[in-house]
């Protein structure tokens, strides 16, 4: 039985996500800590797939890490032709409360600063100058989430450096946050927007305020 188990899970390990995800949630059953694991799982595979990422984004079922802290989903940073990760961590909701006495939500990680340079020196990837993102994708609610990463992943495809709000917050909050940085352009992907097909691009020297068909931003930012 143990051989019939260990043969199935390294099957499962090479199945495609959605399939690897519908045998995890039929392996827990009605345990209902399996069952929001597999959601999360669900809902983080979602989030990836909208991004240039997507496509590095593996759910591997034999990934463990021992410390017990971890709440929920857990993850690492790997790189072909790397021994070992560049780094790891997850969800701990739990640890922060412990030396506060509340609870706090919490997600963190750990990286290997030495194989990130080695890695980085290896390719070529260190620049001389500092660079100031050409635009920032504002996060409009939480049912906005998944675009808003979408758009980050479609308009660095197009050529420009972006940067993506890190946090749900008003729109004021994050135009000020946005100037305060010094980037020129903010995009911003409401229900309406959603609703219409289009962006609007926001220029914050001038206050100039513009709808523009999603497919188009990028070509739009591009030239401006």
């Amino acid at each position: 039985m143990a051989i019939d188990h260990l043969v199935g899970m390294l099957a499962l390990a090479e199945s495609p996500q959605d399939e690897m995800l519908d045998r995890l949630a039929e392996a827990v059953g009605e345990n209902e800590a399996g069952k929001t694991g597999v959601d999360e799982l669900r809902t983080l595979v979602g989030y990836a797939a909208g991004t240039a990422a997507g496509r590095y984004f593996r759910i591997d079922p034999f990934l463990a890490r021992g410390l017990s802290y971890y709440t929920g989903p857990i993850f690492e940073v790997a790189v072909a032709d790397l021994a070992g990760s560049l780094g790891g961590g997850g969800r701990y909701d739990n640890l922060v409360g412990m030396f506060l006495g509340r609870q706090i939500p919490a997600c963190g990680f750990s990286l290997g600063l030495e194989r990130i340079i080695v890695v980085m020196e290896e390719r070529g990837m260190f620049g001389d100058a500092e660079t100031v993102a050409d635009v920032m994708v504002a996060v409009w609610d939480e049912a906005s989430i998944g675009d808003s990463i979408a758009l980050a992943g479609e308009l660095r495809a197009a050529g420009l450096c972006v940067d993506l709000f890190p946090d749900l917050d008003k729109v004021g909050k994050q135009m000020k946050y946005a100037d305060g940085r010094g980037y020129p352009v903010v995009a911003i992907v409401g229900p309406d927007e959603r609703a219409a097909g289009k962006v609007t691009l926001k220029t914050l020297a001038t206050g100039e305020q513009r709808q523009v068909e999603r497919s188009e931003v990028g070509k739009e930012l591009v030239h401006r």
